[in-house]
C-alpha cells in the first residue's frame, strides 16, 4: 500500500478560516498546489509550494497531477470535491490509498439548507461544460431542481430555455457566493427580466409547467413526434416493447446498429443518467439527424459512429446489450454482434422483411432465443368512415448470451 501523496481539499468562500488545522497543514506542506484561480486566491496565505491553475481541458490537469505522483500535492476544489467536483475525476486514475480528501459542505448542501429543501427531494444537473439541453429530461412538473451554473450568464439562459418549453411560471432562486461575505439570494420567475449575476452562482428551481409544456415522459415509447426522422424510426409501440426486451439497467452500454433516427439509443440513455449508447448509422445525413435528436432530448453524450456494420463494430467499446434495427438481412452483422456480447449480454433484433426473418430463424435455436411477432393497428380514415389499418408486422428476436442451447 502506498502512502497518500494526493490531498484533495475542499475550500469555501470563507477561505482559509473555514479550513481545519489538518487541511491547512496539508496545503502548507504541499510541493505542488493546483486549483482554480479563485481557489488559489482564497488559500494564497497557505501556499508555499508551486501554485498551478487548472489547465484546459481538464484531461491535461489529470496528466499534470499524475506527473507529480509521489510528491506531496494539494488539490483545491469547491466544497465537497466528490460532489460534481475534481475528486471524482481524479479517483478514476489514482488509487484510494494514494489520496486523502477533506471536504466541506457542498454548494448543493448549502443551497438546500438555505431554502429548507430536503436534499433527497431535489434533482441536480450540472451545466458546467454541458449544453442547456441537458435539462430536458429533468423538466418535470412540480419538481425541485438544482442547477450548477457555468458562469454569470447561466441564470438568464436557463430562464429563456424554461420559457421556450412552457415552464415560464417556474420560480428561480439564484444563490450567489454561497457561504461568503457577499452571499446573496434572490428569487424571480423564469418569464421575468433578470438582472446581472456574479459568476459564482447556483440555481434552485421550483418547476411549474403550463398545459402545453414540452415534457419528456418517464416511460419507454416516447411520442414519434419528439423525434426528427425521415421515416426510418422504430415506431412508438414497437419501441416500447423493444426497450422492455433490452432491459436497460444502470450504467450499461448499448449498441444501436442501423440506428435510423437514434430513438432506441436515446431512450436507453433516458432510462438513467449513467447509461451510455453508441448509435451506428451508415448514412451521414441520418447520423446528423441522430445528433440533433440526442441534443433535443437531453442526451448529448450519445456517441455516433458513421459507417457500415459489421466492419465498424470491431473498434467499439464492448456492449452490455445490442439492438439491431436495420440490415439484419446480413447474417454477418448478427454473428458479429453476438460475438461482441459478454456473458449475460442481451441481443434484440427487429425485422419486417423475409430476409431478416430468415436470419432470425437460422439463429434462434442456436442461441436459445425467443421469437415474437408484434402487430399494431392504428385508426385511419376510410372515406367518411373510420377503420383500423394494420402497420407492418415486426418479428422480434430476444437472446441472452450464456443461455445457448
Amino acid at each position: 500500500m502506498s502512502a497518500p501523496w494526493l490531498n484533495i481539499i475542499g475550500i469555501g468562500e470563507d477561505g482559509v478560516e473555514g479550513l481545519s488545522s489538518a487541511a491547512q497543514t496539508l496545503v502548507r506542506n504541499a510541493h505542488y498546489v493546483i486549483g482554480g484561480a479563485r481557489h488559489l486566491s482564497l488559500a494564497k496565505e497557505l501556499v508555499r509550494g508551486e501554485a498551478h491553475q487548472w489547465p484546459v481541458p481538464f484531461s491535461k490537469a489529470i496528466e499534470q497531477v499524475l506527473g507529480w505522483r509521489g510528491s506531496p500535492v494539494a488539490v483545491l476544489a469547491s466544497g465537497d470535491p466528490f460532489c460534481f467536483g475534481a475528486g471524482s475525476a481524479l479517483a478514476k486514475h489514482i488509487r484510494p490509498d494514494e489520496m486523502i480528501c477533506i471536504p466541506l459542505p457542498s454548494s448543493i448542501s448549502l443551497a438546500c439548507s438555505r431554502l429548507r429543501w430536503g436534499w433527497q427531494d431535489v434533482r441536480v444537473v450540472s451545466l458546467c461544460g454541458r449544453p442547456l439541453e441537458t435539462l430536458a429530461p429533468v423538466l418535470q412538473p412540480d419538481t425541485r431542481l438544482i442547477v450548477l451554473s457555468a458562469d454569470a450568464t447561466t441564470p438568464a439562459l436557463v430562464a429563456e430555455y424554461l420559457c421556450g418549453y412552457g415552464f415560464g411560471a417556474s420560480r428561480l432562486h439564484v444563490l450567489e457566493s454561497l457561504d461568503g461575505v457577499d452571499e446573496e439570494i434572490r428569487a424571480f420567475h423564469a418569464d421575468e427580466a433578470l438582472p446581472e449575476f456574479k459568476a459564482l452562482n447556483l440555481l434552485c428551481i421550483e418547476l411549474q409547467a403550463s398545459l402545453n409544456a414540452r415534457i419528456i415522459p418517464l416511460c419507454s415509447g416516447l411520442d414519434d413526434d419528439l423525434f426528427e426522422h425521415d421515416g426510418q424510426l422504430t415506431k412508438r409501440e414497437i419501441r416500447a416493447v423493444t426497450l422492455s426486451s433490452l432491459s436497460p439497467t444502470v450504467g450499461q452500454m448499448l449498441w444501436d446498429v442501423g440506428a435510423g433516427a437514434g430513438s432506441i439509443a436515446i431512450e436507453w440513455m433516458l432510462r438513467h443518467p449513467s447509461n451510455r449508447a453508441i448509435a451506428v448509422e451508415r448514412d451521414p445525413e441520418r447520423a446528423a439527424r441522430i445528433a440533433r435528436n440526442a441534443l433535443s432530448l437531453g442526451v448529448p453524450g450519445l456517441k455516433i459512429v458513421v459507417g457500415r456494420a459489421p466492419q465498424v463494430l470491431e473498434a467499439l467499446e464492448q456492449p452490455d446489450a445490442i439492438f439491431i434495427g436495420g440490415g439484419l438481412s446480413d447474417v454477418e452483422i448478427f454473428d458479429r454482434a453476438w460475438s461482441a456480447l459478454p456473458a449475460g449480454g442481451r441481443l434484440v433484433a427487429n425485422a419486417v422483411t423475409l430476409e431478416g426473418e430468415a436470419v432470425m430463424m437460422s439463429r434462434f435455436e442456436r442461441y436459445n432465443a425467443s421469437l415474437t411477432r408484434i402487430g399494431v393497428e392504428r385508426l385511419d380514415n376510410v372515406g367518411r368512415l373510420h377503420a383500423f389499418r394494420p402497420a407492418m408486422r415486426v418479428m422480434q428476436l430476444v437472446a441472452r448470451k450464456g443461455a445457448e442451447a
